[in-house]
């Protein structure tokens, strides 16, 4: 993206939090939802949202999966919504309406108790701001790391959204000390870690079979609990029509290096089974499986050692 492109999108996501917040709710809605549909009407076959949602429900017709692309933008246009409503929304309420319906509660209680910090690894579902603020509500600030966005000036229009939350935010790049290092301190602090892991392109994510076929997943969640004996604990978040849902599930403990892998896959069965439960929720509108990425790739990430 040139420059002026970066500009463009920083004034953008400037005017959505300075005007989107203070819209109608029934016109907000209106409107993010007209978008989505006029989105999923402009859908071609071959998009790349609708080449994932064909791997989760791969028996799906061409109708059905016309269905599962504008659900799943209706969803996403939501989440954006969200997103620049939620500084003027009352968190209390979030929480409370979270709270309310969140499924395993007592698995993250048993895992600060332990004593080892907890590290939650969730795919890109739903709202995990949502999430975010309820977790903050039950056992404080979390520790997450984002990706530096071009330009500054929107990465840290982001930084400031989330930490107006309550999250502390890692850049993944671009300062003294590595965010690594700092996640390991968090951890054993007892504290939580939350890390998106369903989406890992990079030379050192972990080969896994998800729905299927192969891709990559980031080694984090699981390197982490290796590093500092802390809990892993699955996410799965969705939208209701009444608010949000909350469950997480499948504690994991790694006891050596050498199991990264297998826990690994199992996070990644762990977020099958949920997205297949609820695929119009999971926001996957980039190539994830590595038939579909361009041959350069492919032959790149089949070269980097193991």
């Amino acid at each position: 993206m040139s420059r002026w492109g970066h500009r463009v999108a920083d004034l953008g996501f400037a005017a959505g939090w300075g005007l989107v917040r203070h819209l109608p709710e029934r016109l907000a809605r209106a409107a993010f939802q007209t978008g989505a549909d006029l989105a999923a009407r402009r859908s071609g076959p071959d998009s790349q949202l609708r080449r994932n949602l064909a791997r989760v429900v791969p028996r799906a017709s061409d109708r059905e999966l016309d269905e599962l692309v504008r659900g799943a933008l209706r969803s996403y246009a939501r989440y954006w919504r969200e997103t620049f409503r939620l500084p003027g929304m009352n968190h209390r309420e979030i929480y409370e309406h979270v709270d309310a319906t969140m499924v395993n509660r007592s698995m993250i209680d048993e895992a600060l108790d332990r004593g080892k910090g907890l590290v939650l690894a969730l795919p890109h579902t739903a709202n995990w701001d949502v999430s975010g603020i309820w977790l903050v509500g039950h056992s404080g600030t979390f520790t997450t790391v984002a990706e530096r966005l071009r330009p500054e000036s929107l990465f840290q229009r982001f930084v400031a959204y989330r930490e107006s939350l309550g999250f502390e935010i890692l850049a993944a790049s671009g300062t003294d000390v590595s965010p690594y290092r700092l996640l390991i301190q968090r951890l054993r602090e007892n504290r939580v870690v939350c890390l998106p892991a369903d989406r890992d392109l990079s030379r050192r994510g972990i080969p896994v079979t998800f729905f299927g076929e192969e891709t990559r997943m980031p080694a984090g969640p699981a390197r982490l609990a290796a590093m500092t004996g802390a809990t892993l604990l699955i996410v799965d978040q969705t939208f209701t029509a009444e608010g949000w849902g909350l469950t997480v599930h499948t504690p994991m403990i790694v006891h050596e290096r050498e199991e990264i892998p297998a826990v690994t896959q199992r996070m990644a069965d762990g977020f099958a089974a949920d997205i297949a439960a609820n695929p119009v929720d999971w926001h996957m509108l980039q190539p994830l499986w590595i038939a579909d990425l361009p041959e350069e790739r492919q032959k790149a990430l089949a070269e980097a050692p193991a």
